[in-house]
């Protein structure tokens, strides 16, 4: 403002108190767009910090008409129910094992869709009704209303009656995440279903074509098999992109091995429904992307997973002048994840270059919050962020995929350390031996740091978790060595690797 003179006409003219008084301009402080587990997380902290506080959130229903409660899409459709649906299978490979522990049983077992599905949604709705009530005790306003900004700081909110109400705020955060992308293609919105309306589907869907190769699309292929379905993977090209590729063949391989075909290097060109039912019977034309051969299948489902949109393209960010990347919808933020337009903030899936994991989002959300309102300084941290992939058998990973390892520090510098294992508990069972695999990259030139962890194998998901722990406090190949294992798990085989992919050595396991 400049030295005191100026100070003392501004107090005069009035604006020295609207400058301090900015916000209360404003109806709140903060308005986040999306209840999601980011934004969620977000207006939560922003409430505990004193701030006045709205969420907007509405479920905008899929193609087939499948709308869910306060949560986002981890909760309701996506990390919560597909790995409940996932235990479901695990459960029937375990009653499968168990008649080899002595366990006898002669009556016939079989999976009920409906109870599962009924059970699984019961849980989802706790989880929205406890996501409301957190809500309402930190005195955050929640408006079930779709926000679409009409202009600087204020936004429209329009409920599912086409009601309009206009609210103002001096901060907003973007947490609007992602939907399943549509093929393009004659019969895919109208016969086709996703993610969004798989796990509360009220009936079996029998013999199932799931288009894609993400790790949705892996993950669903796997659970649906594993109780009992018929289920083909339609693959364009490669599995779980942007994943390490030597273990995604080797997490494809093992679900072509227990009954999951595969039908690679094909797209679907037409979808046609045959019968009406529930499920009913659909034709699936699809076509090579290698030449001009083109297949017909028959199959009662259909399931998409081929990638997801940002939802980032019908909220006015072109009113407010909030740029996006034209060409996938996402949102460029710096590090503090502020975009062009200074007030305006995004965490979460519709964030440009970061990673699409609900955990991230939550980090991202409490942070934001933080500093915006807490005078904190620190900023969420995207490196060395672990994830797992809940296929038939688990893949869990944290850090550098090989072929990104190779691409940022070069093959010469790198030792990979590898080895096959084989689960006491799958011993005994006469389940697979030598499928379940380890692996980490270490950097030569940084004393053998722990660069990418890797393991294929069961409970892969807590194994990794306390790995990374490890690799966030810059693990190396020595540590790991002068750490003792546990005896006998899946996790102590980090704490004995001794053989190099580069020694070109046998890494097959002849016992336990």
């Amino acid at each position: 403002m400049g030295g005191c003179d100026r100070t003392f006409q501004a107090h005069q003219s009035g604006l020295l108190q609207k400058l301090l008084q900015e916000d209360s301009t404003y109806d709140y402080d903060l308005i986040v767009i999306g209840g999601g587990s980011g934004g969620l997380a977000c207006a939560q902290e922003a409430a505990i910090l004193g701030k006045k506080v709205m969420v907007l959130d509405f479920v905008v229903p899929s193609p087939q008409g499948t709308s869910w409660g306060l949560g986002g899409t981890c909760v309701n459709v996506g990390c919560v129910p597909k790995k409940l649906m996932h235990q479901a299978a695990l459960l029937g490979q375990a009653l499968s094992d168990s008649r080899k522990f002595g366990w006898e049983y002669n009556q016939q077992v079989k999976h009920n869709w409906e109870i599962m599905t009924e059970a699984i949604q019961n849980h989802i709705g706790s989880l929205n009704w406890s996501y409301r009530l957190s809500l309402r005790e930190k005195t955050v306003a929640y408006v079930n209303s779709y926000g679409e900004f009409v202009k600087h700081h204020k936004i429209k909110a329009t409920n599912g009656k086409g009601q309009e109400t206009c609210y103002t705020a001096a901060k907003f955060v973007i947490a609007t995440g992602e939907r399943p992308r549509y093929l393009g293609i004659q019969g895919d919105k109208e016969y086709c279903i996703t993610s969004d309306d798989l796990f509360s589907l009220p009936y079996c869907p029998g013999k199932t074509l799931v288009v894609g190769a993400s790790y949705v699309a892996l993950e669903c292929a796997g659970f649906l098999a594993g109780v009992g379905l018929d289920v083909t993977v339609m693959v364009r090209s490669i599995l779980l992109r942007g994943f390490d590729q030597e273990m995604a063949e080797k997490v494809g391989s093992y679900m072509e091995q227990h009954g999951v075909k595969f039908l690679r290097k094909f797209i679907p060109v037409m979808v046609q429904q045959l019968e009406k039912g529930s499920p009913g019977k659909l034709k699936v034309v699809a076509k090579s992307t290698e030449g001009p051969e083109t297949i017909e299948g028959i199959y009662n489902t259909v399931l998409l997973a081929i990638g997801r949109d940002s939802s980032t393209r019908k909220i006015g960010l072109e009113k407010i002048g909030v740029k996006i990347n034209e060409k996938s919808g996402k949102i460029p933020v710096n590090d503090m994840e502020q975009t062009n337009v200074p007030y305006v903030y995004a965490v979460g899936d519709v964030l440009e270059g970061k990673l699409e994991l609900t955990p991230v989002a939550i980090q991202a959300g409490k942070l934001l919050a933080r500093r915006l309102f807490g005078g904190r300084l620190e900023k969420c941290d995207y490196i060395n962020v672990p994830t797992t992939v809940f296929t038939p058998l688990e893949y869990g990973c944290c850090g550098l995929s090989e072929e990104k390892a190779i691409e940022v520090h070069k093959k010469e510098n790198l030792e990979v350390y590898h080895t096959l294992f084989w689960p006491l508990e799958w011993t005994v069972a006469g389940r697979d031996n030598n499928t379940c695999y380890a692996k980490i990259i270490c950097n030569k030139f940084d004393n053998n740091r722990v660069i990418g962890f890797h393991i294929l194998g069961p409970n892969a998901g807590e194994v990794t978790q306390g790995f990374a722990a490890a690799m966030k406090c810059g693990l190396t190949k020595q540590l790991l060595d002068d750490t003792i294992g546990i005896h006998p798990t899946c996790g102590e085989v980090f704490t004995t690797l001794e053989i190099t992919k580069s020694s070109g050595l046998d890494i097959s396991q002849k016992g336990c």
